[in-house]
């Protein structure tokens, strides 16, 4: 019933020193100086000596149905497994369908989520897909927003990609104004992902949206800005002018995210409005051809330990960050009384996840899951 975190550096993500973290059937009860269980039964003490306590890792990008199909039946990507999600380090993932909508759909998309939040973890989902008009299950972006409890937004809709529909301003406007509408009345974030690729044309397609319409800033989120120099300087243009940009983890070709993290705290830029997500379990061009959901904690890491940047500053993009923008905050993305016991307990020395709990329940020590899926091995 109750479990004590003893004698971590909580990172909530502020850093608020050494904390003990008291998490009763499955929220937190309470971060103190001292919590003894002296007056508790059915108690756990989890030693944390030596580990940064900090929020679970929120993806916002997980093809968690699979991705690819680019090069045939033969390149669909297999859906993902709830030990794949947990070892990551990430406790909610956002699944989105990507290029392949036609072996796959919205169902299938939402059967899945619902299947990865019964093992353990929470999930969301975007309706929609690469192609316009989009994927839907009720016919509507707007009615799938607002209706089905698991839709936040619609996405990963392609631009400056030559596998997209190459969406008209119009269409673009349309998807904004559904997903705006649709966020409104389901009281959630409505928020418009956008797959942005290799194109000359880059982010000029929203620039033009948000220069012509009085949409709020805040429902835009454009993804894998980090992909190549163009691009990025776009996206310093994007956050300059008060938007949001997501930056995608395992990036080769263009800028690491610690680069690209760096880049954007030397120019003073609103990290607030950035964050990085995995593309997990998509297509990559790597040996394997997949994306690894593993890279989102992996490059964080490497932001830290390599390149030097504050905890707080780089912890955010992943938790707080995401949480705010797609509205799941306060119950995700931080650690403070009442929320999701969802915790990422980390060696100090290299950050290795020591232990992972998903809304209460340890999911993973040592680095390796000790809860799986119902058909894993």
């Amino acid at each position: 019933m109750f479990k004590i975190l003893k004698g971590g550096h909580v990172y909530s993500p502020d850093d608020l020193g050494r904390k003990d973290v008291l998490v009763v059937n499955g929220t937190i009860g309470g971060i103190r100086e001292e919590i003894s269980a002296e007056h508790l039964w059915d108690t756990e003490v989890i030693d944390c000596r030596d580990c940064y306590v900090c929020p679970g890792l929120v993806d916002q990008h997980v093809h968690i149905t699979g991705g690819g199909g680019e090069q045939g039946p033969i390149s669909r990507i297999p859906e993902v497994m709830f030990s794949t999600v947990v070892e990551a380090g990430v406790t909610t993932v956002v699944g989105l369908l990507g290029f392949d909508s036609i072996s796959r759909g919205i169902a299938t998309l939402l059967s899945k989520a619902r299947g990865l939040e019964a093992e353990g973890i929470t999930t969301y989902i975007y309706t929609g897909s690469y192609g316009s008009p989009t994927e839907t299950m009720t016919g509507r972006v707007l009615t799938d927003i607002a209706l089905l409890d698991k839709v936040i937004g619609v996405g990963e809709i392609a631009i400056a990609d030559y596998r997209s529909n190459h969406p008209t301003l119009e269409e673009l406007r349309t998807l904004a104004s559904e997903a705006n509408a649709g966020g409104m009345l389901g009281g959630k974030a409505g928020v418009l992902h956008l797959h942005v690729g290799d194109g000359k044309e880059g982010l000029q397609s929203l620039f033009r949206l948000i220069d012509e319409s009085d949409f709020p800033l805040e429902i835009f989120v454009p993804t894998h800005i980090n992909r190549n120099p163009h691009l990025f300087e776009q996206g310093i243009e994007f956050l300059r002018r008060g938007g949001q940009i997501d930056l995608t983890a395992g990036e080769t070709q263009g800028y690491p995210v610690p680069q690209a993290l760096q880049m954007l705290i030397q120019k003073g830029l609103d990290i607030d409005k950035v964050t990085v997500s995995s593309d997990g379990n998509g297509s990559a061009p790597n040996p394997a051809g997949v994306a690894e959901l593993s890279a989102l904690y992996s490059d964080l890491k490497a932001a830290v330990l390599d390149y030097h940047l504050d905890l707080t500053t780089v912890i955010k993009t992943a938790t707080l960050n995401p949480a705010r923008i797609l509205k799941l905050y306060p119950r995700k993305g931080c650690l403070q009384a009442g929320t999701d016991a969802d915790i990422l307990v980390c060696r100090r020395n290299d950050l290795s996840i020591y232990r992972l709990l998903a809304r209460g329940e340890v999911v993973v020590s040592e680095g390796k899951a000790v809860k799986k899926g119902r058909y894993e091995k």
